[in-house]
This record gives C-alpha cells, structure tokens and sequence, in this order.
C-alpha cells in the first residue's frame, strides 16, 4: 500500500537478459531490499534485484497490458515510491499500485487533463481522489471519460507528469473506496432483479 506522495523520479534501463526490468537510483538511497514493494508509475512491483546503484522488478504480462510498461522506453524518468508502513504519516490517499486502465492526456501542464475509458465515469467525483503515474491527487472537473487536476509547482517538478505532453499515455488508479461502493450498488441491484 501507498500514499500517492511520490519520494522522486529514477532512470529506466530497460530490460536484461534475465528478464528483470531496472532503475538508476541516482541520488534516491531508499532502504529497499529483495521482497520490497515499490510503487513505479503507480504499479506495485516486488525487488528481486539491488545494487548500490540500482534496483530491479520483474513485471508479468498482466502487468505489462494494464500499465504503461509496454511502452516504456529507457532513459524515462519513472515516479518511484517506497511501501507505507503503520508508522507512516497518511500525506495523500489510500493507493494499492493496482492500475485500472492506461490514460492519455489531453492537456498538459498545471491544469492537467486525461481521457480514460467511459465505463470509469462512475469511480471520479470532483474534488475526490485519482492516481495519476502514481501521484494521489484531487479531481477538480470532470467530463464523460475525462477528468482535470491542478497540479502544483512542486508536483511538476518532483514527479515525470510535467514530461508528458498531449496524447502520451499514464498509469490511472481510481479511487479504492468508490470502487468498493460501485460494486456495492452493481450486487445490491442484481439481487433485486432475481427477486
């Protein structure tokens, strides 16, 4: 589990031989270890990898066709965040790295814009939360299959959302708790049609 308050951006490298996926540290020094979660993009990946300078994740083809990672070229700054733990200070949402759907921006910049799948419209309220590359953020308008989000100085500049330009595509988490509610409602109405 996650906070959505990314710690920095790392190097991809690409993918070895040997199948494992890794990243450049660069000044991040983390206290990750074989087993560790890492939140990359908002993907929760196990290290089976580390070096001084590095770490590595092996991604499963579920993995690879719900994220990003299809597409990921090397040299991309990646968003990284380490496991939450009950000590941890709870700064943004309640994220779990389980990606929903790839999105595609529609506009960049500070009033960042994205188009997802229509059948997601019922999981984004205004104001509530969304996981965008692994950063929690908070819903400022939506649209049918779309929602905007403001995003601060800071934001652009501690995560790779400032990268991305019109068309690129993300990583979306919606929010856990409208999921639940969601399926919730879908059972309950069910139930009620077989009576």
């Amino acid at each position: 589990m996650f906070s959505g308050i990314v710690a920095t951006t790392v190097t991809y490298l690409g993918q070895g031989d040997d199948g494992v996926h890794r990243f450049a540290l660069g000044e991040w020094r983390p206290t990750i270890e074989l087993g560790s979660s890492i939140s990359c993009n908002g993907v929760c990946l196990t290290v089976v990898a580390v070096t001084e300078d590095s770490f590595g994740v092996e991604i499963i083809e579920e993995t690879m066709h719900r994220s990003t990672f299809s597409s990921l070229e090397v040299g991309a700054r990646v968003n990284v965040e380490q496991s939450i733990t009950a000590a941890t200070l709870l700064d943004g949402g309640i994220v779990q790295g389980h990606v929903d759907c790839v999105g595609r921006i529609t506009q960049g910049g500070p009033d960042l814009g994205v188009a997802f799948d229509r059948r997601f419209d019922a999981l984004v309220v205004e104001k509530g939360g969304i996981v965008l590359n692994g950063v929690s953020l908070t819903v400022t308008a939506i649209g049918e299959g779309s929602a905007s989000v403001a995003l601060i100085p800071e934001t652009l500049r501690r995560t790779n959302l400032g990268d991305l330009g019109v068309g690129d595509p993300l990583n979306i988490e919606f929010d856990i708790i409208g999921k639940y509610l969601v399926r919730q409602r879908s059972l309950e109405q069910r139930e009620a049609w077989s009576q």
